[in-house]
């Protein structure tokens, strides 16, 4: 009996070994069959992710601040100097070309109009020197009354009292779009939105090759001391036929905008002074000019330079590299350079637009 039972023992262990074996098969089986399956179901979506990621590697990839160093490090490299050509001058100067659109009715104010109309604002450079806020004054046109204001100094804090609104409101749109640029440059991912900002910017900005680095050299702003030294010389303090008939504050030239035919020029020559409907769009193109035009490359590098260091945009020194806007050359600088010391110019650069909107709160 006790053989008999020890056998029936033994058997109903194989038994439940056997089950244990079984169902030890039957568990590998469902587990290599789930994994299969679950292979078949997820490498088609792993694939999609990594075709977009490559995607977005080639066009949207943040090697910026590396290719931002290699930019700066081999200035003259051959490479580099390509990104400058074939700037197309309509997509340059798009949203300038806007402009013409707005309502033909612009009215010219009268010099006395214009005084009594910052006095009434409470609008005087001593308070902005100071305090350093100016009020969001927008005109449209200069007075024609620029060369008979015989005192000099009136002449010329009228004029910068004109256009230093106008040149701050552009460098908040620089700073505007160069804060997205960033949070753009930040995120591993892109939007359809946000890749169509980037393509109507490197069009705007000239970058053919659509590089990220260069785009973040390019956009960027202009020192206000700069830009009101080069429009007091470039207009004799807004006394010249261009700047009165054209609002042209720069003397920016083109072969095929609409624009001014210089009085002295060769008849041979075909470029014209660009020709603006309102003073804004001045300021707009003059800044798209240094930031997009080959021959303001190095001044574009340094001022990347002083950025990538922490420092502030120095008017003295970027305007060194300033000598191929004229034929002059240095002596153009050692212009510029005098009227920004002499009228203390650089009083300004760190000057804020008073906000009229909202908006315009964050960038103060």
């Amino acid at each position: 009996m006790l053989k008999k039972k020890n056998s029936f023992i033994s058997k109903k262990k194989i038994v439940y070994f056997n089950n244990n074996k079984n169902f030890a098969t039957l568990s590998r089986t469902f587990l290599s069959s789930l994994i299969i399956i679950s292979i078949f179901f997820i490498a088609p979506i792993f694939i999609e992710f990594s075709a977009e990621s490559r995607l977005l590697s080639k066009g949207l990839k943040n090697n910026s601040k590396n290719n931002f160093k290699k930019i700066l490090n081999n200035k003259n490299n051959n490479s580099a100097l390509k990104v400058d050509e074939g700037l197309i001058e309509k997509d340059l100067f798009e949203d300038v070309f806007e402009f013409n659109d707005l309502p033909t009715d612009t009215v010219r104010l009268s010099a006395a109009t214009i005084e009594q109309l910052f006095k009434d604002t409470n609008y005087n450079l001593k308070d902005v020197r100071n305090n350093k806020l100016v009020k969001p004054v927008s005109l449209s046109l200069l007075p024609e009354e620029m060369k008979m204001i015989e005192n000099t100094k009136k002449r010329k804090d009228l004029f910068i009292k004109i256009i230093l609104p106008l040149i701050i409101k552009e460098n908040n749109n620089i700073r505007s779009d160069r804060k997205k640029l960033f949070v753009i440059l930040n995120k591993s991912k892109n939007n359809n939105k946000e890749k169509n900002w980037l393509e109507k910017k490197f069009k705007q900005y000239g970058v053919i090759n659509k590089d990220l680095s260069t785009l973040k050299i390019r956009m960027d702003e202009i020192p206000i001391s700069i830009a009101i030294a080069q429009a007091a010389k470039e207009t004799g303090w807004g006394t010249s036929r261009f700047a009165l008939e054209g609002n042209a504050l720069f003397g920016q030239w083109t072969w095929t905008g609409e624009g001014i035919k210089p009085a002295a020029a060769e008849i041979d020559t075909t470029h014209k002074v660009m020709k603006f409907k309102v003073l804004q769009a001045s300021v707009k193109a003059y800044q798209r000019n240094l930031n997009t035009h080959g021959s303001y490359k190095e001044f574009r590098s340094v001022r990347a330079e002083l950025r990538d260091q922490d420092k502030a945009l120095d008017s003295l020194i970027l305007s060194e590299y300033l000598d191929k806007y004229a034929e002059t050359g240095k002596d153009y600088v050692k212009i510029l350079q005098q009227i920004i010391r002499q009228n203390k110019l650089t009083d300004f650069d760190d000057a804020k637009l008073l906000p009229s909107s909202i908006n315009l709160k964050s960038l103060i």
